[in-house]
């Protein structure tokens, strides 16, 4: 007998829960349906949100011809094949066959190309699904040939109403009297993705005994006994929780920033990847405005590599609250950027004399280090020499890479180059 999420799986659009955005009425692809012609597209979204029923509905829609490969047992060879197919079985003006590819992000470079001229001539229309990002897993040729439509997960009121419709229709289920008393757990564990959603249902529907089925928290709970998080550590979810765990440090707000840390942690993240990323956040988002920051994040770093899990949670969230919290100033890190995309622009520029070392006769006699003045023996600790590569644009006609700014300890930062720059003008001054 079929699961019970290919015995609910809709067969025309009316039936084709969530996604309005897409196929509700006056939508892009709903009109493109309409009108009796597409073209080549990709569906990106997560699991269960009804990539491949789409596809199959369009087909049916349209009457033509239904191909599918999936990208893990294909190969170059079952593309050419079906394309070639494909082109033998196409009537003239008809409307092109449709070749579905799920998963269509595990397909090779190699495989890839050899989709570009039957999409291009219109050979097949290309319908690829994906839950990885295309913008990283599809060439960019085959991309620009394809419109992208993006799927979101099912929201709560789109898997009631799944859930609703399949006790009310589904054979199997009809035979059963089954109480939808309590759904949360039902929903949580899902993560919006509807076929998870059903074989939740009819794992819990064929443990229990004959008769009443009333389906509650707890049960569910008792039955599954894992995890619900959803997290991906090699794809699209990681680089997004990371981002927004980052971006709440940024905008100090430690609630946000601790609840993206505990996901991570649930779905089982390395605890030295988010450790390096405090470290970064530290010198990148609060630098100089407390520099106390980045030694305690390299602490948290080092406490977590010594203990790791669990513990190692405590020393982090220490130092993402103090992150959080802690003024913010990126000026160290704009200095930086600027320097180098200096250096990239004006290459080579040479060491003046004064600055090099002197440490042969033949050296001095060159007039290397001539000139050099030790700061510690300033007055005020202070010579005001240039050390800028010789070409370079005078102390008065250049634009700094280093401002600071008044926040936190960069205000004494401030104060300090201030002072530098008045003695600076006044022996300046007393030279000339």
């Amino acid at each position: 007998m079929e699961p019970l999420a290919e015995r609910m799986r809709p067969r025309t659009l009316d039936d084709y829960i969530g996604q309005q955005h897409l196929v509700g009425e006056g939508a892009v692809l709903r009109r493109m349906i309409d009108s009796g012609r597409i073209a080549s597209f990709i569906l990106w979204g997560p699991p269960g949100v009804g990539k491949t029923t789409l596809a199959q509905i369009i087909a049916h829609r349209l009457e033509t011809p239904f191909y599918t490969l999936s990208a893990v047992t294909s190969g170059v060879k079952d593309v050419r094949d079906v394309i070639e197919r494909a082109q033998k079985g196409r009537f003239f003006n008809s409307a092109s066959p449709i070749l579905f590819i799920d998963e269509i992000h595990r397909f090779s470079k190699s495989q890839q190309d050899s989709l570009l001229g039957a999409v291009e001539k219109g050979t097949v229309t290309l319908i690829g699904a994906t839950t990885e990002n295309p913008s990283f897993e599809v060439i960019r040729p085959l991309l620009s040939r394809c419109q992208l439509y993006v799927l979101k997960p099912l929201e709560k009121d789109d898997l009631l109403t799944l859930l609703h419709r399949a006790v009310a229709e589904d054979t199997e289920l009809k035979k059963r009297h089954i109480d939808l008393h309590e759904t949360d757990a039902l929903l949580r564990y899902s993560g919006g993705d509807a076929r998870k959603l059903l074989n939740i249902l009819e794992l819990i529907v064929d443990a229990a005994p004959d008769g009443t089925v009333t389906v509650t928290d707890r049960i569910v709970e008792e039955r599954l006994q894992q995890n619900p998080l959803a997290y991906d550590k090699d794809g699209e979810m990681h680089y997004d929780i990371i981002s927004a765990f980052i971006k709440s440090i940024r905008g100090s707000d430690p609630e946000a920033a601790l609840y993206w840390m505990a996901r991570m942690i649930e779905g089982g993240e390395d605890p030295k990847f988010i450790a390096r990323r405090v470290v970064i956040s530290a010198a990148e988002d609060i630098g100089l405005a407390n520099p106390n920051a980045l030694l305690l994040a390299n602490a948290a770093f080092d406490a977590v590599t010594k203990i790791g899990w669990p513990e190692g949670r405590i020393p982090l969230a220490e130092a993402v609250v103090y992150l959080a919290r802690s003024k913010k100033d990126n000026s160290a890190y704009k200095a930086i950027n600027e320097a180098l995309e200096l250096v990239r622009r004006t290459g080579n520029l040479p060491v003046p004399l004064h600055l090099r070392n002197a440490p042969t006769k033949l050296m001095k006699d060159l007039g290397y280090g001539a000139g050099y003045q030790y700061d510690p023996d300033a007055d005020d600790g202070f010579s005001g020499a240039d050390y800028m590569p010789q070409g370079y644009p005078p102390p008065d006609e250049r634009e700094p890479f280093y401002e600071p700014t008044g926040h936190g300890y960069e205000r004494r930062i401030r104060e300090r180059m201030a002072h530098w720059e008045e003695l600076r003008r006044e022996r300046r001054g007393s030279r000339d």
